[in-house]
């Protein structure tokens, strides 16, 4: 039997001890989160013989980072020129140290250059600085949110490493308990769309697989996760992985760490930055509105603090008996499905999150194959008999004949989440505009659309394959289009509603505020003008009612004084655009899944559409489908 994932400290520190040659001069093993890192006086050694901390990690069954001991490190100054003279070649742009873990990021023009042949530059910023280089490509559009990242970490060094520590010590504490009882609990997101959030226990372990708000209403009880149900307890949560950035997944976050929780957050390196960006812009919306938000920006931090990114594929210890690998989800850029590995292969549950299993311009299609599962927790957002969408091409010929006939006398306003949907329009309106399809007009973009755009192009590798490629060995940004124009300045707007035919793209997506709610009530009253909805209208929602069919909603002006805006406008949906699965590729998956799940849940739709999958997947060989409902709990194993 393998034991040596409950190997004690001092049986992995001695393994380490008689594995490493006494002259690299180890000074400290301490935990890291889910890693364990190796502090030593000549960390090049390591580097250059990667054999011998891969034996290591072998036999502890555990991941090893290399640290160089601070007392060997060159000071910050002083590093930084000798990484300028070396990658002089490499287009520097910037340098980032994080003292915490002996690291400098390092924003470089070319890569490739930056590496050197064989890694020979990173080994002799190692041998010289003794500082660990980890080079990433400077993104064409930056990014503020990023760098306020790195700078928030930077000033609470300090604090991040206090709590890598402990939540290391924590993940890697004995097991107690080795009883069979795994159970999930439904906390929100069941028969509805929004406030996603699933509890996994086993009788030694807690996690929670995300944690959203539902945007569709403002009363407490509906709005949020059912925190204040027996089978959540914040003091006894392991660890908290978000899928993705969406509000309705990630929105709750901060308001654990508001009252007591204090341990890790898993999501992807994107996912890190863009929930970090729709958190503080949802504060913002709150506060301009009127209402009463749940957490405030000092929560925010919290979380950027408690943020463990993770890459696709790393296999990683979250609790004494829960290892976590994320694998592309395809709905949004570093959008991630869950796979957990529960105890001595007792258990395995794959959580979805949102999903597209399908072709986009953005993404690569989400992943079908994993080593083991026995539970499927899987979205059915578009879940209904009727969901089906056209093929790609067909949906991209809506788009332009829909499009032209709105620019032929008017404006066209299409409101998009500033993740996902807003990235996709923007690649379909450059193509037919480049190749004549598309008449060509001004493209205005407004709200958080050129941050979250920036942010994609600091993570290309997160992209589909043509997308990368453009940006990474041909140097061309497709979001910088010569069709697009950035909306900066809000007096702008009159004179964009005063010219002619235009495209607007503007958040929110749901039409629950933001800019996109300035130019409506500009232009709804014109029939000459076009409404257009690309991305999913959750119930509830200004966007889901007006595209019911109301012909008049209630506005407020700047000065908080409510007026009514007629709709004379034409609406329009197209779902070809969405990034979740429509109906044949839900059925699709769940066929093409290997392993075949045993058991399926349904979740993250309609009640209707839930239950109406949950049917339609019982009929499967072998397969036992619910669509369960809120704060229930099942039993796994």
């Amino acid at each position: 039997m393998d034991t040596s994932q409950n190997l004690s400290y001092e049986e992995i520190r001695n393994t380490i001890l008689n594995n490493v040659p006494s002259e690299i001069g180890i000074t400290r093993i301490e935990f890291e989160g889910p890693r364990l890192a190796l502090y030593a006086q000549k960390p090049e050694i390591l580097v250059e013989q990667s054999h011998i901390v891969a034996d290591i990690a072998g036999k502890i069954k555990k991941r090893i980072v290399i640290r160089s001991d601070p007392s060997v490190r060159m000071g910050e100054l002083d590093a930084e020129k000798v990484v300028k003279e070396i990658l002089e070649e490499a287009g520097l742009v910037q340098s980032y140290f994080d003292p915490t873990l002996g690291e400098v990021i390092l924003e470089v023009e070319n890569p490739g250059i930056a590496i050197g042949k064989g890694g020979a530059n990173l080994l002799e910023i190692v041998k010289k600085t003794r500082w660990n280089p980890n080079v990433v490509r400077s993104p064409p559009i930056p990014s503020l949110t990023i760098k306020q990242i790195r700078g928030y970490l930077y000033s609470k060094s300090k604090e991040r490493e206090k709590f890598l520590r402990e939540a290391g010590e924590s993940i890697f504490r004995p097991l107690y308990d080795r009883t069979s009882d795994i159970r999930v609990s439904f906390l929100g997101g069941t028969r509805q769309v929004g406030r996603s959030a699933v509890l996994v226990r086993s009788r030694e372990s807690a996690v929670l697989l995300d944690c959203g708000i539902n945007p569709g209403t403002s009363r407490a009880v509906d709005a949020y996760p059912r925190f204040d149900t027996g089978e959540f307890n914040v003091s006894g949560l392991d660890a908290v992985v978000i899928t993705h950035a969406h509000l309705d997944h990630c929105g709750f976050l901060p308001y654990l760490y508001k009252y007591g929780y204090d341990g890790p957050v898993y999501c992807s390196a994107p996912t890190a930055s863009l929930m970090t960006l729709l958190q503080g812009d949802y504060l913002d919306v709150m506060s301009k509105e009127g209402r009463f938000p749940p957490y405030g920006a000092e929560d925010i931090r919290e979380v950027i603090i408690h943020t463990i990114p993770l890459s696709w594929g790393e296999v990683t210890d979250i609790a004494p008996d829960i290892r976590l690998t994320l694998h592309n989800a395809g709905h949004i850029l570093g959008s991630s499905m869950a796979h957990l590995h529960i105890g001595k292969g007792l258990h395995n549950v794959v959580y979805t999150g949102d999903f597209k299993y399908g072709y986009t311009t953005l993404l690569a299609s989400a992943i079908s194959n994993f080593p083991r599962v026995e539970t499927l927790i899987m979205e059915s957002t578009y879940g209904a008999p009727d969901n089906v969408t056209a093929p790609r091409s067909e949906t991209d010929a809506e788009f332009v004949e829909y499009t032209n006939h709105i620019l032929s006398k008017g404006k066209m306003i299409i409101p998009v989440p500033a993740v996902g949907r807003a990235q996709e329009i923007l690649m379909v309106i450059n193509k037919y505009m480049e190749d004549g399809s598309l008449t060509e007009v001004p493209v205005y973009i407004e709200g958080m659309i050129s941050e979250a755009t920036g942010i994609h192009t600091a993570y290309p590798d997160y992209l589909s394959s043509e997308m990368r490629d453009q940006i990474l060995s041909e140097g061309v940004n497709p979001f910088e289009s010569d069709y697009f124009t950035v909306v900066k300045q809000h007096d702008l707007r009159d004179e964009i509603v005063e010219g002619g035919p235009c495209i607007i793209m503007a958040t929110a997506g749901m039409m629950e505020g933001g800019p996109v709610m300035e130019y409506f009530k500009r232009l709804a009253p014109d029939p000459e003008n076009g409404l257009l909805f690309v991305s999913y209208q959750v119930a509830g929602t200004t966007g889901n009612r007006i595209q019911g069919g109301m012909q008049s909603i209630q506005t407020y002006n700047r000065d908080g004084k409510m007026s009514i805006t007629n709709i004379g406008l034409t609406t329009h949906t197209i779902q070809g655009f969405s990034g979740h699965s429509d109906r044949k590729q839900l059925v699709g998956y769940v066929r093409q899944m290997r392993p075949t799940p045993r058991r399926v849940f349904m979740v993250h739709g309609e009640e209707s559409k839930c239950q109406n999958m949950a049917r339609t997947i019982s009929r499967f060989r072998g397969i036992r489908a619910h669509s369960p409902d809120l704060l229930e709990t099942f039993r796994l194993a």
